[in-house]
């Protein structure tokens, strides 16, 4: 048996449950739920992230002090991840006395092995305030393409990152205030110290594409980082300092440690030192692929530093569009969770996400089609019918009791058992999708057997017969709801209920046949259908909700920062990456250029990078395209439908560099989403493709 200690990512203290939060709690209770059916000893921790000045501020405009903020905000959270059916063992805060003593011992052991320096660094300050501002918390006109309104550390017009000390005019987004350049002592943690260490670890803790990633800071040498703000500020105060506290990046990740720690001293169902200090057991940490440096680099540092045993492994995934849109709340778009719940089933989106997760770096996109089809097709269409026809149907006419399996009920048995086999293996793997292609063909398999044995016209030939049917049926459905358990918790309880079961099922015991007479219980409907209009009735409330409720501006808690080396260096990689946002409709560059020219910053919004094409194949039903597979250097390839088939037969693109547009938004087309463009020029068979004349490596950017 294994012993697993599992989390997921703590939501910031500052705003509503939204549906992009719970891809990653909806992913993670699904691994979890898997271990614990499987006979290992899981545990499932979480909390809210409380600490920094998006807090402090929030909470000052709102009324209250930050401790009452946020534990509105934290019952709030609870209330709704609960209504997904997120089975926490402990859902904490990190503003709680667990997290302090940790945090305060994690520093003392770094400083005791003089990780721990100290520079003087000068940043905006505001009178008015009376404090140092963070980067988000400073605005002004960008130095790169003079757009005004913008924040401190980067351009939504034109994708720039910066320091807040290269704004043009800066002002407090606060209060409006001009500030002046002012120096403040900080501490540091010299990450670099642990440079081996990370090259070493990070060799099984994260995935490969991950690590492909990561080996672009290593190269470069790890700088120190800043720990410290200046008060005042939400946050543990750091021990033998005079007006400093702990950044809230460094007490946010040790809050998985406390949750913990406040859980197995309250229930002593466990040593809590037998997960963080001894070797033996498992941690694994799931995480959206925006918070991956602090997860990787600095959080098994400071473990290391402190004497704590490291992540097993940290999973990381995508993010979440809404019908091919980025998540906003004036389009709607941005789904909180309460405002779902009202409208549709929570099942339906732990099913939908399910469908669509694997254990790369893709982003899902929350589409109404494909929601509403996935449902109401694989859910209720194929699955729930095979309970309906029997259960409702068929069984009250057999005094609802089974009997023997036949031969051919053994071979459908064998057929479940290995579907189960191969559905294992692959949520293990956090390949949800593949688990539930194969839970809909065994589905399909029982559904295929019923309409071969037509046990409606058999009960009126031959009763036992139909009876046969029925059971063998039924046993191999016991399995298929046995696989989509950790899915649909809700629903196969009402499964387990319909089967009349004395245990309830479990992934550790699936060779299993009904005793002969066994009876079943009069069915209850397991799950309906969706309505179009019931999806489009969630974004009409969000849309009025957005309209109607006066929110805040509230910095995000990532910038909440100290412009030191290494967030520097974040910037530049972020821009490197292609973390780019287009330009309003009101956005205005000052320069003026003659009609038809660009700037060169014009130029440097387009992202384009070498890709290589891994596979291309006919798209069934449409003449001009091609389904094109493209390595662009990233952790899984990306999906491209091009317009090119009149030119290329599939099998002469296979292993071609090409130029492709790699920060485009993705476009939601009839057969999928196109997350890139192929450079090309010419049209129809004259068309041709730009291909590297000399060796590049995918992701290498053009320039």
């Amino acid at each position: 048996m294994r012993r697993l200690l599992v989390t997921a990512a703590l939501p910031y203290a500052n705003g509503p449950i939204h549906l992009g939060h719970l891809v990653e709690a909806i992913q993670t209770d699904i691994w979890v739920r898997f271990q614990k059916y499987s006979g290992n000893e899981a545990y499932f921790f979480c909390a809210d992230d409380t600490h920094g000045t998006p807090i402090m501020i929030a909470a000052k405009k709102s009324g209250k002090t930050p401790e009452e903020f946020v534990s509105e905000i934290q019952r709030d959270h609870l209330r709704d991840f609960q209504g997904f059916q997120i089975q926490y063992d402990n859902y904490y805060s990190t503003n709680s006395p667990e997290n302090k003593a940790l945090s305060e011992q994690i520093y003392a052991a770094a400083k005791k092995k003089g990780n721990i320096d100290r520079k003087t660094i000068r940043q905006l300050y505001s009178e008015e305030d009376g404090m140092f501002l963070p980067d988000r918390f400073v605005k002004g006109t960008c130095p790169k393409c003079k757009s005004p309104d913008q924040y401190g550390d980067s351009c939504e017009v034109c994708g720039s990152t910066y320091s807040p000390n290269e704004l043009i005019d800066p002002r407090s987004a606060i209060s409006g205030a001009v500030p002046v350049l002012k120096d403040s002592e900080h501490l540091f943690f010299k990450l670099g110290d642990y440079q081996t260490f990370l090259e070493k670890w990070l060799t099984t803790g994260v995935s490969t594409g991950i690590k492909r990633k990561l080996d672009e800071w290593l190269k470069d040498g790890l700088r120190d980082w800043d720990i410290s703000r200046d008060g005042p500020y939400f946050g543990f105060a750091i021990p033998g300092e005079k007006d400093k506290y702990f950044y809230v990046w460094l007490d946010a990740p040790v809050g998985y440690m406390a949750s913990s720690k406040n859980f197995f001293d309250r229930t002593r169902k466990e040593s809590w030192d037998s997960f963080w200090t001894k070797p033996g057991s498992e941690i694994h940490h799931f995480i959206g692929k925006d918070i991956v440096y602090f997860h990787t680099l600095f959080w098994p540092a400071l473990l290391e530093a402190a004497g704590f045993q490291k992540p097993n492994q940290i999973h990381v995934h995508g993010f979440l569009t809404i019908n091919g849109e980025k998540m906003s709340k004036s389009r709607g778009t941005l789904v909180r969770g309460s405002t779902y719940l009202k409208f549709l089933e929570p099942e339906a989106l732990r099913y939908f996400y399910a469908s669509k997760l694997g254990s790369g770096l893709d982003d899902m996109d929350l589409s109404r089609e494909d929601f509403i089809s996935r449902w109401n097709a694989d859910v209720v269409g194929n699955i729930t019918n095979i309970f309906s026809r029997l259960c409702g149907g068929i069984a009250p006419k057999l005094e609802s009791r089974l009997g023997s399996l036949s031969t051919e009920g053994k071979a459908l048995k064998k057929v479940a058992l290995q579907t189960a086999a191969k559905a294992t293996k692959f949520f293990e793997a956090l390949e949800y999708a593949k688990a539930m292609r194969e839970i809909a063909g065994l589905a399909d398999s029982i559904n295929r057997l019923i309409a071969e044995k037509e046990p409606w016209k058999l009960i009126k030939t031959d009763v036992e017969q139909a009876r046969t049917v029925l059971t063998d049926a039924l046993c191999s459905a016991r399995i298929l709801a046995s696989l989509l358990k950790p899915v649909l918790p809700s629903f196969v309880q009402g499964v387990e209920n319909l089967l009349n079961l004395k245990d309830e099922l479990s992934l550790a015991n699936l060779d299993f046949e009904f005793p002969v007479g066994h009876t079943i219980h009069p069915y209850r409907n397991l799950a309906g259908r969706i309505d179009e209009k019931e999806f489009d009735a969630m974004l009409e409330e969000e849309k009025k909700l957005s309209a109607t409720q006066a929110v805040p501006a509230q910095p995000r808690k990532s910038s909440d920062k100290t412009q030191s080396a290494d967030s520097e260096k974040s910037a530049s990689k972020a821009k490197a990456a292609g973390a780019t946002t287009a330009p309003g409709p009101d956005a205005k560059n000052k320069d003026t250029k003659p009609d038809g020219l660009i700037s060169i910053d014009d130029l440097t919004r387009v992202q384009l990078r070498a890709g290589k094409i891994l596979k291309a194949e006919l798209v069934e039903g449409a003449d001009k395209l091609l389904r094109i597979e493209l390595d662009l250097g990233e952790n899984e390839p990306r999906q491209v439908f091009a317009g090119i088939r009149a030119a290329y037969a599939p099998e002469d693109l296979t292993g071609l560099t090409v130029a492709a547009v790699a920060n485009l938004l993705p476009r939601k087309m009839k057969f999928g989403i196109s997350s890139a463009m192929l450079l090309a020029s010419g049209e129809g068979a004259g068309l041709s493709l730009y291909v590297a004349h000399r060796s590049a490596k995918p992701g290498d950017l053009l320039k």
